[in-house]
Parts: C-alpha cells; sequence; structure tokens
C-alpha cells in the first residue's frame, strides 16, 4: 500500500503535482555572516522591518497591514529597499527544499515567498519567470514575464514564452531581475481583485494548470489574504487539489482546505524531504 508521500513524490515526478510554497519552505535558511534566520513570515518580516522592534497590535497581525502603515509615513521606496536588502542584498544560506526542487527538474513551482533561493538553485537552467505586480495604471495585467537563458533576464511578452521551459510563478514578487513587490494592504487589493478578474495570471498557465493538484509546503491558512491569493492560483485544480504539510492545522485550515479536498498531513517540510530521500535510497538499491 502506498503512502501519501508516495504519491505525493510520484506526481512530483511526472509533472501533476504542483509545488506551492510558502514562508515556512524557508526554515533553516539563515545569515552567512551573522546566523539569523531568514525573515519569512508575517511576524518576522514586521520586526525586521521595524529594527527589530514590535508594532502596534492592529499592525503586527499581518505583514501587508504594516508594510501599509510604512509606506503611508515614509513612503513605498522604503518598503522597496527593505525587502531588496533582505532578500536581495544579504547572503544566505542554501536551502535544502529548494535545492531539491530544483534538482527534481520540476516543471511548475509556485513560490509565495519573496526571497530568491528558487531563482538561485535554477541559475543553470533556462526557465520562465512570472512576477506579480500590482498598481501599476499604464499595465493591462497585474504580472511580468521573464525568459532567463542560463546566464541572464531578459522582459518578454506572452507570445514569446517557450512553455517547455520550467515556469517559476512568484506571485509576490522578488528583486531580480528587477524590484517587484505585493506587500501593502493597498497592493493585495489591487492583486487579488485582478486576479479574480483573471488579469494576473498569464493564458498558457491558466491552461497548463487544469487539473493539477498542488503540494502545500510551509503555508499557513489562518488569513484571509493567503486564502483568497492561493484559491485564485489554483483555479481549475484537480478535485481532490492535493496535499497540505501542516503540523497542527486549526479548525479554520481545516474548513478552508477541505473547500478542495485537500488532504492534510501533520507533517513539515523537513519531513518531506526526509520521505523524499528515503524513497530515491530504496529506488537505487
Amino acid at each position: 500500500m502506498s503512502t501519501p508521500f508516495e504519491n505525493i513524490l510520484a506526481g512530483l515526478s511526472d509533472g501533476s503535482v504542483v509545488p506551492y510554497l510558502g514562508p515556512g519552505a524557508l526554515d533553516g535558511v539563515t545569515d552567512k555572516l551573522s546566523g539569523k534566520a531568514i525573515p519569512a513570515d508575517s511576524d518576522s518580516l514586521i520586526l525586521a522591518m521595524n529594527n527589530g522592534q514590535p508594532m502596534a497590535p492592529k499592525l503586527m497581525f499581518e505583514f501587508p497591514r504594516a508594510a501599509m502603515n510604512i509606506e503611508l509615513k515614509r513612503g513605498r521606496s522604503t518598503i522597496n529597499k527593505f525587502l531588496d536588502s533582505t532578500y536581495r542584498d544579504t547572503q544566505w544560506n542554501t536551502s535544502a527544499l529548494h535545492e531539491w526542487l530544483a534538482q527534481s527538474q520540476l516543471p511548475y513551482i509556485v513560490d509565495t515567498n519573496r526571497d530568491i533561493q528558487l531563482q538561485q538553485q535554477y541559475a543553470a537552467t533556462p526557465h520562465t519567470l512570472i512576477v506579480g505586480t500590482a498598481r501599476i495604471a499604464s499595465k493591462e495585467y497585474r504580472y511580468r514575464l521573464f525568459h532567463y537563458d542560463g546566464v541572464s533576464y531578459s522582459l518578454i511578452e506572452q507570445e514569446a514564452v517557450d512553455t517547455s521551459l520550467p515556469i517559476l510563478f512568484k506571485p509576490l514578487g522578488t528583486p531580480l531581475p528587477e524590484t517587484n513587490y505585493i506587500a501593502s494592504d493597498a497592493d493585495f487589493v489591487d492583486y487579488i481583485t485582478e486576479l479574480m478578474g483573471g488579469f494576473a495570471i498569464p493564458s498558457f498557465v491558466k491552461r497548463m494548470r487544469q487539473n493539477k493538484r498542488y503540494l502545500i509546503l510551509g503555508l499557513r491558512f489562518n488569513r484571509d489574504t493567503e486564502r483568497m491569493v492561493f484559491s485564485e492560483i489554483i483555479f481549475g485544480a484537480d478535485k481532490p487539489a492535493g496535499w497540505a504539510l501542516i503540523p497542527h492545522p486549526t479548525d479554520k485550515e481545516k474548513r478552508f482546505l477541505a473547500r478542495f479536498n485537500i488532504e492534510i498531513i501533520n507533517a513539515d517540510v523537513s519531513d518531506f524531504l526526509l520521505a523524499a530521500k528515503q524513497l530515491n535510497a530504496t529506488e537505487v538499491v
């Protein structure tokens, strides 16, 4: 009898299962110089943005709310500079999960973190990068497309996309090849609205994602923001829509994921990596 992890790994291998990464996917990643953990979840991002000091309780509720407060007081450039410094200019050690994902040569990955670990691991592999954007009045769509040729990125239009290449989808942004972030409340209002209207996902992804299942790694679903982005990005998923690795899920998470018939596995990223290595060792033997 196969285990859930065996079914998941088989689906990843044949492309029918898509990894969907949240902040917990970066667990264990630390600054090479200071040893400090990379800020990835809401609380750690707020503290890092505010020089290690907590903000008012209503702002500590969620990073987008805190970022909106900073943006209104000190300007949007403050948010961009903070995220650039954190994710582009700081040297972080390598994530074991991202390394495994790249080595597995998966065709499509959704990464809701704003760091560049995934792009670094795909640095030797030509790929298509989709980056979420918001509040750009002159643009019809809420994304930018880049082709990576194994050396550098170049901006492209949908018609020029080579759909045979791996797709890295960074809905909440990245600093590379250029700074684009979905960070503040205003960003999310615009981005989610356009997601719901169909203008934040390229047509080739809309076709490709039909009947896929998802493996949610490192993401909790206790806030509306994560739930709304997730619901729109996986639109057209298979039924059941996959698996979520969530240690000690809350009742709210259970109810939300039950809508998609997603199986919750009481495990984390390290459990998944261990299962992957064990299965690989068994296949070698």
